[in-house]
């Protein structure tokens, strides 16, 4: 998805490891694992309406946010997570 590209691609640029799991009308797509999920920093979702499966990420450190404000400017999105993280 653009979506899912535009996050890979601002990831690869700031230097970061990106898993990105898709929902929608085909279903999920690209599977977090329960390792996935564990080893992560962040889990970042990324809609505008509830995601299936949510009590997967419980204990996580968690940030939702709506498609337009990762579309418009997701490295700006990543670099405000990193700043987040160090303090």
């Amino acid at each position: 998805s653009d979506l899912a590209e535009a996050l890979e691609k601002a990831a690869s640029a700031l230097g970061l490891r990106l898993k990105v799991e898709t929902q929608g009308a085909m279903g999920l797509e690209n599977t977090l694992t329960a390792r996935d999920i564990a080893q992560a920093d962040w889990v970042l979702i990324v809609s505008d309406i509830p995601i299936e499966q949510q009590e997967r990420f419980v204990g996580c450190r968690l940030r939702q946010l709506a498609l337009e404000s990762v579309l418009l400017d997701a490295s700006g999105v990543l670099k405000a997570l990193l700043r987040d993280a160090a303090t």
